[in-house]
């Protein structure tokens, strides 16, 4: 797994590979970039589209999302254009990743505005022959994702799956048991459809990337795992799709998470590396804010859990006892921002009306700056 942490900070070139970026510049038969991108709704068409690309020799990039796209999904599509002669971009809301209490029928469904923000972002790229383009659109039905029968939710369920252990079942995986059940079953199916030269992935969902990337090796799949940085809004807060069910009042509290973990960091560089010192920095945080929360009135305060803390090793994702500061660590957590108790007059609540517990994960990697590692080895 060492590669992969390796592509967290920054996205390697791949020489062999730059060729086909340029094939449609030095083929004159293929003409001017297209201007728009195809929306495919049936497997056999992208597979037709897909096949082109290969007997050509061009090189093929994959951003799997749910939609409800943000700077966040943006962001890896544009690294996916900086490295591929085409982009495909699946827009799915994925059942079999949802337990069967959350919020599968609330999530946000935006196809529309998705398909305006990829229309602007391929705009951005028609006259630049130095960089590839989207090419298509995967917006699938889940009678063409799950063709035996409807796919189930439970534990237990009936279904073909592909589970990764141990992974699947720590952090996240304990708190939401068939989420990465649901997420690393998708992506096989949609690895297999579009066939991508390489995957994008964004390091806010830093457990999924390992998933990921350790089903791509035991599955022996033709692809490369890329993890592109997490983006932030000013605040410090992860962009997620999910921020959209928070509304004015939860938001503002929700930033506890990263300032939680950007105090560890700060511990880390100074010199602490014990795992309850530098845990115990993010729990004075957190409680600091619930106290804060807790004493404000029903209408105007947002109260939250925390779900974990975690401190792992960068190649495992195993808890540490002591940080190995040449080594580092990947510092996660999870906090869920509770219902709106009370409602004031006209408030913006988020999509859900404020009802809805939100769930937010972040993590950073915790690693010394260049000019201390030479006095911590």
């Amino acid at each position: 797994m060492a590669n992969i942490i390796r592509r967290v900070n920054g996205t390697a070139n791949d020489d062999r590979l730059s060729l086909s970026k340029y094939l449609h510049v030095l083929n004159p038969q293929s003409g001017p970039k297209p201007r728009s991108f195809q929306v495919f709704t049936h497997i056999p068409s992208l597979r037709t589209a897909r096949r082109h690309a290969m007997l050509a020799g061009e090189s093929v990039g994959f951003v799997p999302t749910m939609g409800a796209l943000h700077k966040g999904h943006l962001a890896l599509i544009r690294q996916a254009v900086q490295e591929n002669t085409h982009v495909y971009v699946s827009i799915y809301v994925n059942p079999t990743q949802f337990g069967v209490n959350e919020d599968l029928g609330s999530y946000p469904q935006t196809l529309p505005t998705d398909l305006q923000q990829l229309r602007a972002l391929t705009a951005e790229y028609w006259d630049n022959d130095s960089v590839g383009q989207i090419t298509g659109v995967f917006t699938p039905k889940t009678r063409d994702m799950y063709p035996g029968f409807k796919p189930t939710s439970e534990v237990d369920g009936h279904g073909s799956f592909v589970t990764i252990t141990p992974l699947s079942s720590m952090l996240e995986g304990a708190s939401r048991p068939v989420f990465f059940r649901g997420v690393a079953t998708v992506c096989m199916k949609l690895f297999n459809i579009v066939q991508p030269d390489r995957v994008y992935f964004g390091q806010k969902d830093i457990q999924q990337t390992y998933v990921i990337q350790r089903m791509v090796d035991d599955f022996h799949l033709n692809t490369q795992v890329r993890v592109v940085p997490t983006v932030r809004e000013k605040d410090g807060l992860a962009m997620s799709s999910r921020n959209e069910y928070l509304g004015k009042r939860r938001r503002k509290v929700a930033s506890v998470l990263i300032r939680a973990l950007r105090a560890v960091r700060t511990e880390f560089i100074n010199g602490v590396t014990g795992r309850e010192e530098l845990l115990s920095a993010a729990h004075r945080v957190v409680d600091e804010e619930l106290a804060k929360q807790t004493a404000l009135p029903p209408t105007w305060r947002s109260l939250f859990e925390v779900d974990y803390f975690s401190l792992a090793d960068p190649m495992r994702l195993t808890e540490l006892d002591t940080v190995t500061p040449a080594h580092g660590a990947v510092l996660s957590g999870a906090i869920k921002m509770l219902p709106v108790e009370e409602a004031q007059e006209n408030e913006d609540l988020g999509t859900g009306d404020g009802k809805i517990t939100v769930r937010l994960i972040d993590n950073l990697r915790l690693e010394l700056p260049s000019f201390l590692r030479k006095s911590n080895p």
